[in-house]
């Protein structure tokens, strides 16, 4: 299926410099896919040369502002209309492209992406949700900080989107949902995560059961939810331990000309094991709720990491993950009207 990205290739702490060869690797491995490059002038000439490499498949767009990384997401809506966040999330409004992808400012995106796009009937908040390498695969978690205080609704709603996106992604008819919580007994946790545990009992999910944070990594369940405040502290707490086992391991197997040489024996399962872990791999956050497709990819990826977002964005169009949570929000407000 032909699909088209609209990128906004200003975004992130590399700007063009990542996003331009990233689009250009898209493009080479996805035939079917076309994309709309966002962004100031100056890019203009090197979105000319990418046009002619993939004729018919790479289209300029012009924007003559930017949203900075730190400015405010009220400041990057009022005063930053023609920015080329803005401009990208418009695309897919207009549909010219079926979604949208940035490494900016993530507020701001949210901000804007909402304030374009609105969100879909029966979800009062767009939440985040990206994938964290596990020992038997993958999980995908949210919501991973767009929202830090929610409600028991809330945290239904999170879980109707994400089980929808891994169904669209993994392909999964009824992928297993889990409720983090400290442990997983039904007496477990906060008001609000218990009454959430009931109507995901209700809610005719594939619902697993509360899950700790150590399920997150065993692949225990497809979907993992939780609040916006609990799931950003998961993720860069993973980041970090991720981080510090790489400077460790670094460490150990340069300390002497022993664990240089064990290190040169075990080069195989060492750049196998970097490939597991790769948090390149898992770049691009989807922003679920709205009426379009947006990804958000990490602000420092490279040009590898950030085309991981393009391609998650495409099998997300591709597979109509918009689609699918309306569908399935609309069946369950019709539910709830009825035992009401």
């Amino acid at each position: 299926m032909q699909v088209t990205l609209a990128i906004d290739c200003m975004g992130g702490d590399f700007g063009p410099s990542v996003t331009l060869p990233a689009a250009r690797k898209f493009l080479r491995d996805d035939p079917y896919a076309s994309v709309l490059l966002v962004g100031l002038s100056s890019i203009e000439s090197d979105a000319a040369a990418l046009a002619s490499e993939f004729s018919g498949r790479v289209r300029f767009v012009p924007a003559t502002q930017v949203v900075e990384m730190h400015e405010a997401p009220a400041s990057a809506i009022r005063a930053k209309k023609d920015s080329s966040m803005r401009i990208a999330i418009n695309q897919v409004k207009s549909g010219a492209a079926q979604a949208a992808v940035s490494a900016g400012n993530t507020g701001a995106l949210m901000a804007i992406a909402r304030f374009v796009l609105k969100t879909l009937d029966g979800i009062d908040r767009p939440a985040i949700a990206s994938i964290l390498p596990a020992m038997n695969g993958q999980t995908y978690v949210l919501d991973l900080g767009a929202n830090v205080d929610c409600s028991a609704e809330h945290l239904l709603q999170f879980a109707i989107m994400g089980s929808m996106l891994v169904s669209a992604l993994e392909h999964k008819e009824r992928p297993t949902v889990g409720l983090l919580n400290i442990g997983e007994e039904e007496i477990k946790g906060n008001e609000i995560v218990k009454r959430a545990a009931e109507l995901l009992r209700d809610s005719g999910l594939n619902f697993y059961g509360n899950v700790e944070g150590n399920d997150i990594y065993k692949a225990t369940t497809d979907v993992v939810v939780c609040d916006g405040f609990v799931g950003n502290v998961a993720l860069k707490a993973s980041e970090g331990v991720a981080q510090m086992l790489a400077t460790t391991l670094r460490e150990e197997l340069t300390r002497s000309w022993y664990t240089k040489a064990v290190a040169l024996l075990a080069a195989p399962a060492l750049r196998h094991f970097k490939q597991r872990v790769d948090h390149r791999r898992y770049n691009g956050a989807a922003l679920l709720g709205l009426r379009g497709v947006v990804f958000k990819s990490h602000g420092s990826a490279d040009a590898f990491a950030f085309e991981c977002a393009l391609m998650r964005a495409a099998e997300a169009a591709r597979n109509q993950v918009v689609d699918r949570i309306a569908a399935r929000m609309s069946a369950h407000m019709a539910t709830e009207e009825v035992t009401q």
